[in-house]
């Protein structure tokens, strides 16, 4: 899957791996050993983010459309 969901990648020092943020689903982010395995890892976070919000009746945000990688 390709999310159109705004993605913010970047390094953790303290948690020694990348993190992946979708900021525009609260609370959606993940983490990864690559740059690689954050986007991954990120992807399924956001289907899993959006299959709950449905599960839950509630109204998934649409994606404002810019991609940013940081």
């Amino acid at each position: 899957m390709k999310s159109k969901y705004e993605i913010i990648i970047y390094w953790s020092d303290e948690d020694e791996a990348f993190l992946a943020e979708a900021p525009e689903l609260a609370g959606c982010m993940a983490d990864g050993k690559s740059y690689i395995e954050a986007v991954q890892n990120i992807e399924i976070v956001i289907q899993e983010w959006i299959d709950t919000v449905i599960e839950l009746g509630r109204e998934v945000p649409k994606p404002k459309g810019k991609l940013m990688y940081a």
